[in-house]
């Protein structure tokens, strides 16, 4: 027993004792949980779990199969490469927190407790067993516990301590590419099956999110992402392909059209925080108008591509109406960005709000009365044609391979490749030199301008590109929804994309990096989506989830190195003496000072 421990068990006894609570946990699962159906999932059936009973039920199998791992149990070994024991606490926490979750929603909707079945209690009391002992088990990483310390201090260190590095284990490349291709099969499953709950299901859905947001944590604290991404840096080509032939797949396996349409507006959000990354995260400029931007490119598409109430009365080929749309974004990215960037901080960010209120001002006014009947006030410009693109007709349902592909998803592959070609341009923009003198300005524009960097050419030239990224989702966006209004395109609206979910986006997914937007887009997106309950709060909540963000992971979910080792410098230091063994101990401790020095 180690002086780490709160407390007091022996590390093999916590070990079985969690994996005890998380078998009984397992099968509670196949009991019934409430009397009557009238709680959604249907959780009376003895032997045949439903609903919520499933999210308990993946949560103990993972807890069961960590603690397993943890006990060294041969085959296992490979799910815990950077430590067994936070990632055990953490998934245990997620299954209690998904089980009491399902146990204080039966009571509020029912009888009380009363309504719950013996089921429900057994899994309930697995959960805390297999917490309680979870908690008993050594730290992966050094703790230090002082007078006074709680269970809460205890879980702190564990979300917040460095996840140990794994030692490199070179496989064979046909099982490395196997691991990559399960990994996203994974991923696209579990995306998949957030997006199939009806949003009349709220209480399966606030499960899933409590069961995927701490099992994350687990499996990050568990060393798996960091395998994963070494294993898709070292065969790039093939992640990829990978990912791509994923999100190809996802549209096939909806067979409802609504639950695509969210797919694809999911896509429309984050390549539009993609294109504000390149402005936020790249070179560090706070824009706060920069949904005007994809207004800017919808408006242009829908008055270029025939719509019957269009002023201007052309119907361009959606190919043309596509560069029209990229093209007016740059040139209103100019014209707005040329005097304002001499900006900075607070005063900019003032400056662009500004600008997104004038352009939403300006089309509601642009209706014949208060200015030209331009694009119909807000009205806006309606009954926008479905695409046709050689030959190929988005607004029908097609057949492919015997698979059914309806309009939803048509327009989902079809916003899958823009998004594919703004992922390009974000990469190959951030490896530039062009996007190192972005990163320069960003941390420090006078030193980067003493090197001879032209602060305010490059600033403009990221305020044009990210404009552009934006015009380009619009084109899509305005053919998806049919119609384009003023009310879309707010700084903080009732529903993404808007200003304010554009910047939480990019913040809470990861600044600067490529696949942190995407995640945050999706999360932003989703969540308001599924819970119709949240809409009336949702800002609220958000800014709550932000607050503990940057309590908790400031460098966001997904971190770009650089801001990774800036938030944790002191975590990147933190080598204990008492583990610097041998005849070398108290040199090696002096090279270590010296190099945090």
């Amino acid at each position: 027993m180690t002086d780490t421990q709160l407390l007091k068990l022996p590390a093999p006894a916590a070990r079985y004792g969690t994996l005890a609570g998380a078998l009984i946990a397992f099968a509670g699962t196949f009991l019934s949980w409430t009397y009557t159906e009238e709680f959604p999932g249907n959780l009376t059936v003895n032997g045949y779990p439903g609903g919520l009973q499933l999210i308990t039920l993946t949560g103990a199998l993972l807890t069961a199969l960590l603690a397993l791992a943890a006990l060294g149990t041969p085959g296992l070994r490979w799910l815990t490469p950077g430590g067994p024991h936070s990632a055990v606490r953490l998934m245990a926490l997620g299954t209690l927190a998904a089980t009491l979750y399902t146990v204080i929603a039966i009571a509020v909707e029912l009888d009380g407790l009363i309504a719950l079945d013996p089921g429900a209690w057994i899994s309930l009391v697995g959960s805390l067993v297999a917490v309680a002992a979870a908690f008993g088990l050594p730290d992966d990483t050094p703790y230090d516990p002082q007078p006074g310390d709680t269970a809460l201090a205890r879980l702190t260190h564990t979300l917040k301590a460095p996840a140990p590095r794994a030692p490199s284990r070179t496989l064979p490349a046909w099982a490395d590419i196997l691991l990559i291709a399960v990994a996203f099969g994974l991923a696209l499953y579990v995306f998949t099956y957030g997006i199939d709950i009806d949003s009349a299901n709220s209480e399966l859905f606030v499960g899933y999110l409590i069961l995927v947001a701490l099992g994350a944590l687990s499996l990050a604290r568990a060393g798996l992402f960091r395998r994963l991404a070494t294993l898709t840096a070292r065969h790039r080509s093939v992640s990829l392909a990978a990912m791509f032939v994923a999100a190809i797949c996802f549209p096939f396996t909806q067979d409802n059209d609504t639950y695509a349409l969210i797919g694809t507006n999911i896509l429309i959000f984050a390549t539009v925080a993609l294109g504000l990354n390149v402005v936020v995260g790249l070179a560090g400029l706070l824009d706060l108008g920069y949904v005007a931007f994809l207004g800017v490119g919808a408006y242009t598409a829908a008055l270029v591509s025939g719509s019957p109430q269009s002023s201007i009365g052309v119907h361009f080929p959606f190919p043309l109406a596509v560069l029209t749309g990229a093209a007016v974004s740059l040139v209103f990215g100019v014209v707005i960005g040329a005097p304002t960037l001499r900006l900075r901080g607070d005063y900019l960010a003032i400056v662009t709000l500004g600008f997104g209120e004038i352009f939403r001002i300006t089309m509601n006014n642009l209706n014949g009365n208060s200015g030209p009947d331009l694009v119909n006030g807000s009205q806006g410009v309606p009954n926008i044609p479905d695409l046709e693109l050689f030959g190929f007709k988005f607004g029908e349902a097609h057949d492919v391979l015997g698979l059914s592909l309806g309009r939803s998803g048509n327009y989902f592959l079809l916003m899958l490749l823009f998004t594919a070609i703004v992922l390009l341009v974000f990469h190959r923009s951030g490896q530039s030199r062009i996007g190192r003198a972005w990163v320069a300005i960003r941390e420090d524009e006078t030193a980067a301008s003493a090197m001879g960097i032209n602060g305010f050419r490059l600033k403009l030239l990221a305020f044009a590109l990210g404009a552009t990224l934006a015009g380009l989702a619009g084109t899509v966006q305005a053919h998806v929804n049919y119609s384009v209004t003023p009310e879309q395109y707010q700084f903080a609206g009732t529903a993404p994309p808007n200003s304010a979910f554009l910047i939480a986006a990019v913040i809470l997914g990861g600044m600067g990096t490529i696949t942190g937007p995407l995640i945050g887009a999706a999360l932003l997106f989703l969540i308001p989506e599924k819970l119709e309950f949240m809409q009336k709060y949702q800002l609220l909540l958000f800014g709550l989830a932000l607050i503990l963000l940057m309590r908790l992971r400031p460098e966001g979910i997904v971190p770009d190195r650089r801001k990774q080792l800036e938030f944790h410098e002191n975590d990147q230091l933190a080598v204990p003496e008492q583990r610097l063994t041998g005849e070398n101990a108290p040199e090696a401790a002096t090279g270590v000072t010296k190099a945090g020095a």
